[in-house]
């Protein structure tokens, strides 16, 4: 395939020539077909790397009802998401290697490239779950959310150890349940669906809780040199403290490690916010309800702004959607008795590149939180980036012609999004490895999806 006249992120107008293996042969300036190659024109469009989602819930095995691989993975390749990490507090957990098998099977269906991690739980089998090809150790829960899989510190620093030994990152969920506040859940709190008040999960799991969290699980870090990737930071207060434990740890590296300039070497710290975090607040949202329940919850709009903050001036290395899908029946539900988590994984770049529409990010950045850092960080080496013998994972788009988000339009098996009517840029064709797995003719609406083409991304 050769992709010609598409702007890449950084303004250059390039031709992009994509192999037979799937890899990008070429970038460059007036490149001509070959004798039956398709060419797709892409002038006065972008052509952007894949994002990679490095925080998904495809809620297989076990809960096919809210989401599979298969739908999943659709909603994904709408919103230009070519690689998906799914996290392990499923049915069964995927805390040991016959659970890692039965979830790989049933990722077969997957349209986009995936990995899958491993969770930690006190019958956890590390043995026979390092034996798989894993992409993390994680999330680790270090409160309980949803599938009940909260540890102590000793577990935490016994998972730690094990990662640390074997070279394999951690995700870490950081919150503190000690630190939650009971008394707010004591109160009137409102009836069921949109009419629960939500606001008093905000108050329940508190800003505290997270910024003690995370402060512990850096440190427990550090003494142990583990790489550790912060999940769905919600505050200001947990970047900054990402951010100097970062600092910190390069300072004290004879190498001097700095972290991404001039060095093939990953963060050992770094962290992920999610775009429900970044557009959405507890006074800009409160009409959600418990479709507005997730953990950690929403914070202020003044932490929001500041979160925001933080991802323009780069302290932010990771934008990830933490993508929980839950049946309306089940979000219907009063506000203590509703599962947590929201969907989000077909509107991670539509809503990020509507900011940068709108003058609030730039489109390298975008580009780098959603793709380059991820696969960095995770040490995807071919993934991330359209330059020259990457995956040909890529996503064209027109910056210049935003729609209204709706749930009716979005793939998710949950049929509902908390973005009901912001405003996003969608992808007009994505390809992974070089294969169209989705396309939209922008005209008509009409959108059609690829095979299943999806393989794990540790096993390339």
């Amino acid at each position: 395939m050769l992709i010609t006249g598409a702007t890449l992120a950084d303004g250059r107008v390039r031709d992009v020539r994509i192999g037979d293996d799937g890899r990008i042969d070429a970038v460059a300036e007036g490149l001509d077909a070959d004798a039956g190659e398709r060419v797709l024109e892409a002038r006065g469009r972008h052509l952007l790397p894949g994002a990679v989602d490095v925080h998904v819930h495809f809620r297989e095995p076990g809960g096919s009802h809210k989401e599979t691989w298969s739908s999943g993975s659709r909603s994904a390749a709408a919103g230009g998401v070519t690689t998906v990490v799914d996290q392990p507090n499923t049915s069964p957990p995927t805390v040991d290697g016959e659970a890692f098998d039965e979830k790989a099977a049933l990722a077969a269906e997957s349209l986009v490239d995936y990995g899958i991690n491993g969770g930690v739980t006190p019958d956890w089998d590390p043995e026979s779950l390092f034996d798989r090809p894993l992409f993390a150790l994680g999330e680790v829960f270090l409160a309980d959310s949803t599938g009940d899989m909260g540890i102590d510190a000793d577990l935490f620093g016994e998972a730690l150890d094990e990662a640390t030994a074997r070279g394999v990152p951690v995700t870490v969920h950081a919150e503190d349940a000690t630190l939650f506040d009971e008394s707010a859940l004591d109160g009137d709190l409102g009836g069921i669906g949109t009419a629960a008040i939500a606001d008093a999960w905000s108050a329940y799991r508190t800003a505290d809780a997270e910024v003690a969290a995370v402060e512990r699980a850096l440190a427990a870090a550090a003494d142990r040199d583990a790489r550790v990737h912060i999940a769905h930071t919600s505050t200001p207060e947990a970047v900054d403290a990402v951010v100097e434990a970062r600092e910190g740890r390069a300072d004290g590296d004879e190498g001097g490690e700095a972290g991404r300039a001039g060095t093939d070497a990953a963060p050992s710290v770094t962290c992920e916010v999610t775009p429900h975090h970044l557009f959405l607040s507890r006074e800009r949202t409160r009409s959600l309800g418990t479709f507005g329940r997730m953990n950690p919850p929403l914070r202020s709009e003044e932490r929001r702004e500041a979160l925001f903050a933080r991802l323009a001036a780069g302290d932010v290395d990771v934008v990830a959607t933490d993508h929980a899908p839950h049946a309306v029946d089940e979000k219907r539900r009063g506000l203590v008795d509703a599962p947590s988590g929201v969907p989000g994984v077909e509107t991670l770049y539509p809503l990020l590149l509507e900011s940068v529409r709108t003058g609030e990010l730039s489109l390298e950045r975008v580009r780098d939180v959603v793709a380059a850092n991820p696969a960095e960080t995770f040490g995807l080496d071919r993934k991330g980036r359209v330059a020259e013998g990457y995956d040909a994972d890529l996503v064209l788009v027109d910056t210049a012609d935003p729609r209204e988000i709706e749930a009716a339009a979005l793939h998710s098996a949950c049929a509902w999004t908390p973005f009901e009517g912001l405003r996003g840029v969608f992808p007009e064709v994505t390809l992974v490895r070089g294969e169209v797995v989705y396309e939209r003719d922008p005209a008509t609406g009409a959108a059609s999806f690829g095979d299943a083409v999806g393989r794990n991304v540790r096993d390339a």
